[in-house]
């Protein structure tokens, strides 16, 4: 706040951010046009899952975990098409702005944080030509991938038994922690390999 002629003024709050492409991302009203994936790419690689409280030398990363969800989705529905196999890959793709907060702190958050999020995917969404909005079941489809993914990275990497985590997300059915690569890997060869996935299924898409 401002004082001006004896008067107080609300200074506005700066609801933007800058991105490494140069644009300038509104984080209240995003604009589809100010959405680059090397932007993303570049984002979920440096955000933490779990908030970094994982084993190995390097952070696992939201770019890690999508690549790891669409592996998982692509296992599930094996009829997939295209879009819907990119949309897991997006599944997570607000978090390059807003962060990847653990479950516990959404809760206490509550609707504001939601409504953001959702801005931010429809935003994604409609920059790749994707649904603004997902039909219900394929977001079930993906979110039942999502929780399997966790478990493992539960289990694998953030400390958890098995028991505590089946308590929390159930026990996956026809996986196996052997059936991933688990392993954290360093920020720019996550981001190259989140980049390549999009990039191949950009292809598949328009070709």
């Amino acid at each position: 706040m401002a004082i001006s002629g004896g008067r107080a003024t609300t200074k506005p709050v700066r609801a933007w951010q800058r991105m490494l492409s140069g644009r300038r991302l509104d984080l209240l009203d995003p604009s589809p046009l100010d959405i680059e994936i090397s932007d993303i790419a570049h984002g979920l690689a440096r955000v933490a899952r779990w908030n970094g409280q994982t084993h190995g030398d390097h952070a696992y990363s939201v770019a890690q975990h999508s690549l790891l969800v669409e592996q998982i989705f692509c296992r599930q529905n094996t009829a997939a098409t295209h879009k819907e196999q990119m949309l897991a890959l997006l599944h997570d793709a607000p978090e390059y702005v807003i962060g990847d907060m653990i479950s516990p702190f959404k809760a206490v958050m509550g609707g504001a944080y939601k409504q953001i999020e959702a801005r931010l995917e429809t935003a994604i969404h409609l920059r790749f030509s994707l649904p603004a909005t997902m039909p219900v079941a394929l977001k079930k489809a993906i979110k039942k991938a999502d929780i399997v993914s966790a478990y493992f990275e539960a289990t694998e990497l953030a400390g958890f038994s098995t028991a505590e985590a089946a308590e929390f997300f159930g026990r996956p059915r026809g996986f196996h922690a052997g059936d991933f690569d688990l392993s954290p890997l360093p920020t720019a060869e996550i981001e190259q390999a989140f980049m390549k996935r999009f990039q191949e299924l950009e292809a598949q898409i328009h070709g």
